[in-house]
Order: structure tokens, then sequence, then C-alpha cells
């Protein structure tokens, strides 16, 4: 992952993780208040929550396995599975009077994890969470938060998970989801040689998607945002449909991909997943990509052994 100057942050150590529907109840009564704006570093929590002791609930972490097809009783944790650990850490920030973007509407276009070694699922951690920045984006403004797992002092995983506010501004108007663009893409435009989309990777597999997924992998994940749950409160935010969560789709696919030991892995997430419905896994060496009907490509990533 690519280093950016730290901003001076102040450690909180917490005595347990948050409760998430606290915090999105928080992040959705200020987000009318938020008003997103070009990326200024200068406006973010100066926080780094720290969060230590943590144990793995092996009955919360089968669940998770189940629903996400891992196998159940690995001794190593899924590759994903801090980001849910981490998560409660990640949504206070997000939710504060500091977070200068509003919670309701974010949308996670990217998450990039870096794990160093296996991580025992009965071993204890040290989790870490903090805003590293904001930067400009073509549809509004992104912001990125790195998560962090620490066992006996030593750094094992990390991620950084982008989250887009849509707003107004002067890159033009056209969507990163319906485009395929990414927040740190930029590619310059060469009429001689015109942009040529890559080619699908072989398919490998077909999966059909149940209305109550959302409800599932919330109830294993604790992130029950109401897009993901149901027909109704999906409609409040604009689908038609109830969406699979995006961690979930990296997550199937991580785990039908298989992951090593130390491995670095990225996931741009560029079109929602309706419920119900059929999507396919389809990969070729280190790359995997989820695709729905018309070839169009909901999550495209890679998979590295790191040296």
């Amino acid at each position: 992952m690519a280093d950016r100057p730290m901003r001076p942050l102040r450690n909180e150590t917490l005595a347990a993780a948050p409760a998430l529907a606290p915090l999105l109840t928080r992040g959705a009564l200020l987000s009318p208040f938020k008003r997103p704006r070009a990326a200024d570093d200068t406006d973010l929590p100066p926080t780094r929550l720290v969060l230590p002791g943590v144990r793995i609930d092996l009955a919360k972490l089968a669940g998770y396995e189940r629903v996400c097809g891992y196998g159940v009783g690995a001794d190593a944790l899924p590759v994903t599975y801090p980001h849910v650990l981490g998560f409660p850490l990640a949504m206070r920030l997000m939710s504060e009077r500091a977070f200068p973007l509003p919670l309701l509407g974010l949308v996670h276009t990217s998450v990039e994890i870096v794990q160093r070694e296996g991580l025992p699922a009965t071993g204890e951690y040290e989790l870490q969470a903090y805003v590293e920045g904001l930067v400009p984006h073509r549809r509004g403004t992104e912001a990125t938060l790195v998560t962090e797992a620490r066992a006996g002092g030593r750094l094992v995983w990390e991620s950084r998970s982008t989250y887009l506010a849509r707003h107004r501004t002067s890159q033009g108007t056209r969507s990163a989801q319906s485009t395929g663009s990414t927040p740190h893409s930029a590619q310059s435009a060469r009429p001689s040689r015109p942009h040529q989309p890559p080619q699908p990777l072989p398919a490998i597999a077909e999966w059909r998607l149940g209305g109550d997924l959302g409800r599932r992998y919330g109830a294993a994940s604790g992130d029950r945002n109401p897009i993901h749950l149901h027909p109704v409160t999906a409609r409040l935010f604009g689908f038609r449909r109830p969406i699979a969560h995006g961690m979930w789709t990296v997550a199937r696919c991580l785990a039908e991909h298989g992951v090593p030991e130390g491995a670095y892995v990225k996931a741009e997430f560029r079109a929602p997943v309706l419920l119900p419905g059929v999507v396919t896994y389809a990969a070729k060496g280190g790359a995997f990509e989820l695709r729905g009907g018309g070839e169009r490509v909901h999550v495209r990533g890679e998979v590295r052994t790191l040296a």
C-alpha cells in the first residue's frame, strides 16, 4: 500500500467495540447537517481508535464463514474477517461530528488488504482505526479509512477502504460505478489509442443469491444497513430491491479463489448486486470478478502473494 504523510493523531483506547446500531442512527441524524465539499484533510477526526485484547467469538466466526462460503472451523481467520472486527471502529469515526462527509449515501468503492501472516482464530489482537485522508473524485469526495490488526505488537493485517460522498465537482458528473473508474486511476486521453475494456475473465461458477442474503450477512457481520435488508427500506435510498453488501461479494469471491497466508488483496466495487439475483464468478491467475446479466461487472479484484 502507498503511504501518505500522516496527520497528527491522538490515540483513544476503547474498553469494548462500539455497538453499530446507535452509530448508524447518530450518523443518519447528523447527515442532513453535513455538506460534502472539495477534499480538505484539515476537517478530519484527529483520533486513532485503539481496541486492545480482541478475542474471536468462534460462534460468530462460524456464522460468517457459512454465509460467505468459507470452510467452517479453519485454524486461520478468513482474510476479510478483520474488516468485520474493525468495522465498528470505522463506523464510529464516520458517524462523528468531526467527520465532514454525511454517513447516509456513502458508497464503498474499494478495499485494499495486506495480510502479512496467517491470523489464528484463537489469537488475541489489537485493532486500530483512523481516517487517513480525503481525495477528490470525479463524482465528489472520497474518504480513506485505515484499519490495522496487531498481534504481540506486530502489524499482521491492514486495510484501506475508500468511501465516496457524491456532490457536484468541476471534474464531471459521470458515476464512478457506471464508468468503472476508480479513485486512484488517472487514464490519459490518447485519441490514437482509444481505451479498450479488459477482456472478461473465464467463468468458473454461477451463484443464485436469495433475497434474504443481506439479512443473513448483516446478522453475521453486524452491518445492518437498511439498503441491504428489505425492499421497502432499500427503496428509501433509491434501490428498487435490497443490494448485497460489498464486503460479502469480495469475501465470497475470495473464499472461492483462495488466499495465501501472506497476501495482498484489492477489490473495486463497480456496481451494486440486486437481491435476489444470479451472478457469475470468474477468475484467471490472481484476477477475479463477479458479473451479472449482460456481462456487467459488479466486483473486480486481484490476489497476490506477498514477497
